[in-house]
């Protein structure tokens, strides 16, 4: 099996595993707790949140340890906009873009539908990209958060965050990133970024799901959304997953320590498999941006066949990947994603993307290419029809 469905999740590294092991078995204690085995799993959590914080350029105290990136996106732009909300009730617009993942735009929807806020949607271009001059025609004085992600999913196209977020910066606007897809392969320093909240999940790195992080600039008010014990210094009540942290924390060091040369590798690899897509399948379309996009994704539409029927075909011929969002599994839509950036439902139907993660080779994708040639061919000489 090829599996090139990597922005899915990852299989968990062995460096993880080994990291987790003593607080899953002996070092089992509650962190809280006041006695031995407790201060080991309190020592294991800090050291894992000093690890985070080395990578996001951050101070631990900014670190709070969640259950995903979904939580995460959830606890910033639902937390934020609250206490923000709290503060000054004029205060009640949220600006999300056209191609969030669904973790940041159904928060943006729960505050519109019982908080009294009203949701900004910044339109994309025909890449995906967000423009300054767009975000700024949104921005308002009853702005209380922007929440736009650093790289997309779908179609991995990349943002501008560090202009964006100054341009928020100068309205006085904080500015939360989903950088979930980007860390691992793009710099995450938020003070280069200029962010004041960053999410990013361990599943996506190498360590196990049900972990994520959320960073929140010092000073920034977060409501909390779940409330009892006050951990995580009352941002996210809860006894911690003290295994789970120290994974994300390892994953993501390991990630950060090979980034620069993991991201030059496979981003050669990326446009050899989408030269050899373009050349081989007749009409095939690239989404997203053509240079600015992660690394690890080549995202397609296939016009005339089935998406899920390519799917099918290349997991017949042992090439994992998927047509799009692993969190809108199940649905038979199109994807918001493609129709923000202008392609239309039907040919949006038809669209395959293919991530990777750092050990994929020349030979993988050389295989997957030759795959995805067959795989079209096949679905368009049975005929079948699109959705």
């Amino acid at each position: 099996m090829i599996f090139l469905d990597a922005a899915a999740t990852t299989p968990v590294r062995r460096e993880v595993l080994e990291a987790m092991w003593p607080l899953l078995t002996g070092e089992f204690g509650n962190p809280s707790s006041h006695h031995s085995l407790g201060g080991a799993a309190a020592t294991a959590l800090a050291a894992a949140r000093r690890t985070v914080a080395n990578v996001l350029g951050c101070r631990p105290g900014e670190v709070t340890f969640t259950s995903g990136g979904t939580e995460a996106d959830n606890l910033a732009v639902k937390g934020m906009a609250l206490a923000r909300q709290a503060a000054d009730p004029a205060l009640n617009r949220v600006v999300i873009s056209a191609v969030e993942h669904p973790a940041v735009e159904e928060s943006a929807r729960y505050l519109e539908r019982f908080h009294g806020f009203s949701v900004d949607v910044v339109p994309v271009d025909s890449t995906g990209r967000v423009t300054a001059e767009a975000l700024s025609a949104v921005l308002g004085p009853e702005t209380a958060l922007v929440s736009i992600m650093y790289a997309n999913n779908e179609v991995g196209t990349v943002q501008p965050i560090a202009e964006l977020a100054a341009l928020a910066r100068e309205r006085g606007v904080p500015f939360h990133t989903d950088a979930v897809q980007a860390a691992g392969w793009l710099p995450v320093d938020v003070k280069t970024l200029g962010v004041d909240a960053l999410s990013i999940s361990g599943h996506k790195l190498g360590a196990p799901k049900g972990c994520g992080v959320l960073f929140v600039r010092g000073r920034t008010r977060v409501e909390p959304l779940v409330h009892g014990g006050g951990q995580e210094r009352g941002r996210r009540s809860g006894t911690e997953n003290v295994a789970g942290a120290v994974g994300l924390a390892t994953a993501l060091a390991l990630a950060h320590a090979d980034q620069a040369r993991l991201a030059e590798r496979v981003t050669r690899l990326r446009d050899g498999f989408i030269a050899a897509v373009l050349d081989g399948v007749s009409g095939a379309v690239l989404t997203g941006h053509p240079v600015d996009r992660l690394p690890s994704v080549a995202s397609f539409c296939f016009p005339g066949t089935s998406g899920e029927s390519v799917l099918l075909e290349l997991e017949r011929q042992g090439v994992v990947c998927s047509s799009g969002s692993a969190c809108a599994a199940g649905s038979d839509a199109p994807s918001p994603v493609l129709l923000a950036l202008g392609i239309e439902a039907e040919v949006a139907q038809t669209a395959v993307r293919f991530s990777f993660d750092s050990s994929v080779t020349d030979a993988d994708l050389d295989a997957a290419a030759v795959a995805v040639r067959a795989a079209v061919g096949s679905v368009r000489t049975l005929g079948v029809p699109g959705r």
